[in-house]
């Protein structure tokens, strides 16, 4: 039973993980990596992330340049993030690719606030999922006569709090991307 209680454990802290990632690439007005470390990049005849042939920095706040390992690569990397869906047009010197965030309007900062909640509801539902799945063992195991019925109890209780505590979580990571976003 505590095996099972831990491989949820685990399996939900995995789903808010996965969320902070996709938060982490939700545009708030600031230069940031994540923003395209995983985005798909053409060459040497297969795609893959940026973050694999290209180097990030950030001088300033809306300014993120992109220094890619292997010069033939520059039109590649330019082509990926004028296909990807930032919005942003990259410029490229022959040596790396720059990209100027334009700040946000008030309307994009709402529009990117529901996509946000739009992935935490994700988010929770994954970890919602992971409670109904171990729920349901739980259940076969006790019909089947291997637990007890205080022990099933107990262990539903645990599972419940852990549920809580990660929605709580959840809910915290969303509050604070809601505020960054929001942020003039």
């Amino acid at each position: 039973m505590d095996a099972r209680l831990t491989e949820a454990h685990e399996k939900m802290h995995r789903a808010v993980e996965h969320l902070r990632e996709e938060f982490g690439a939700v545009r708030t007005g600031r230069a940031t990596p994540a923003l395209v470390e995983k985005l798909r990049v053409e060459c040497y005849g297969s795609e893959v992330p940026l973050q694999q042939v290209a180097g990030f920095s950030v001088p300033e706040p809306r300014v993120l340049v992109i220094a890619p390992y292997d010069k033939t690569n520059l039109k590649a990397i330019e082509k990926a993030i004028q296909a990807s869906d930032l919005g942003v047009n990259p410029s490229n010197d022959g040596e790396i690719v720059r990209i100027t965030f334009p700040e946000l309007t008030q309307e994009r900062r709402k529009d990117l606030v529901k996509v946000v909640k739009h992935k935490a509801e994700e988010g929770k539902i994954a970890v919602r999922n992971v409670r109904r799945h171990v729920r349901q063992e739980l259940e076969h195991q006790a019909k089947d006569g291997d637990i007890s019925d205080d022990d099933l109890a107990r262990v539903e209780k645990e599972l419940e709090k852990l549920t809580h505590e990660i929605v709580a979580e959840i809910d915290k990571l969303l509050d604070h991307k809601e505020k960054e976003l929001l942020e003039v």
